[in-house]
């Protein structure tokens, strides 16, 4: 444990005193959501967007007249007590139900849902069944929060975790310190709980501050948002670690870490939500940590999810740290 506490002090020191590196974990992702937040304050869409359960070709057959309709997105789902919940949050305009009897959703206090419906009593309405629901909005700053926080998280651990190891490989730290009685686990822990404390006490700040101008929603547990927050840096610093393990050269880091970087950013749902992309963009995506942990962060901010309901997300995150943690310290080079 003195190993372990002496790189991890050392580590905390050498970046607390980096003031302008400080200064920018802090201030950029403060920028970014307050400006979204005045940026995309109005709730004018483009396109409806309808969910159904029951299939799309199903939907076809009992109402052709709709399926035809023009600037509609439909949004197919097997869950339907996911699908409600989202017309309950203004997340979707309608939700029809053509597995069985057919049936449509509308939110009582939702504009884009009141024209959908003259829309579809216009066209097959004779054929549905009405039903209505009640929930407050979820403005778009509430849903856009956990991907903004959690790219600002991914930033700074692969590429916090990345180029420090390479700068300490390349201009012979580590060869120095191979002579010492530290071991290459010690080393790469050490290096993972210094920038996992050091992440979680900004993100935390950000979250505080902006909490007290934008008054963000939050149905579920701190505890639990606190507890995927942590996982999903763990799992993303392990990969900062595992790309640092072998490598000698900041250029080549810094490709490799664009490589991970991008497309995470782009298919994690992080930017806009992958319900109406193809299904195996939603499949890749599940390869990246980002995408569980702002899944997960989401549900628990605007649906009140529980621990439990999140589990599957916690799991990947867990294994996933577990495997690049253990792989990253079994091939690390001092040298």
């Amino acid at each position: 444990m003195k190993k372990f506490l002496a790189v991890l002090h050392a580590r905390n020191m050498e970046f607390l005193r980096d003031r302008s590196a400080l200064a920018w974990n802090l201030a950029m992702p403060f920028m970014l959501v307050i400006g979204l937040a005045f940026t995309f304050s109005g709730n004018n869409k483009e396109i409806y967007k309808i969910g159904v359960v029951g299939g799309l070709d199903r939907l076809h057959s009992v109402a052709p007249a709709l399926q035809s309709t023009k600037f509609i997105q439909y949004i197919p789902y097997d869950d339907l007590h996911v699908a409600v919940g989202k017309v309950e949050h203004h997340q979707m305009d309608m939700l029809i139900d053509v597995s069985g009897a057919p049936k449509y959703w509308i939110n009582s206090s939702s504009p884009n849902g009141y024209l959908l419906e003259r829309i579809v009593w216009g066209t097959d309405g004779h054929r549905f069944e009405r039903q209505t629901v009640e929930g407050a909005e979820i403005r778009y700053v509430d849903w856009f929060l956990p991907g903004i926080l959690g790219m600002n998280m991914m930033f700074a651990c692969l590429f916090g975790v990345g180029f420090v190891i390479v700068r300490y490989r390349k201009n012979g730290f580590l060869k120095r310190l191979k002579a010492t009685p530290l071991g290459a686990f010690q080393f790469l822990f050490a290096q993972l709980v210094s920038r996992l404390l050091l992440i979680m006490l900004v993100t935390t700040i950000v979250y505080g501050g902006c909490n007290l101008f934008i008054r963000f929603n939050m149905q579920g547990s701190y505890w639990t948002l606190l507890l995927v927050a942590t996982l999903g840096a763990m799992c993303m610093i392990s990969i900062g670690l595992l790309i640092a393990a072998r490598t000698a050269s900041e250029e080549l880091a810094g490709g490799i870490l664009n490589i991970v970087t991008w497309p995470m950013m782009l298919l994690s749902g992080a930017w806009f939500s992958l319900e109406g992309a193809q299904v195996w963009v939603q499949k890749l995506s599940l390869i990246f940590p980002l995408t569980h942990m702002i899944t997960a962060a989401r549900a628990i901010m605007n649906e009140g999810a529980t621990l439990s309901q999140v589990m599957p997300q916690i799991w990947t995150l867990t294994v996933m740290s577990a495997i690049f943690m253990a792989i990253g310290a079994y091939v690390f080079k001092w040298e």
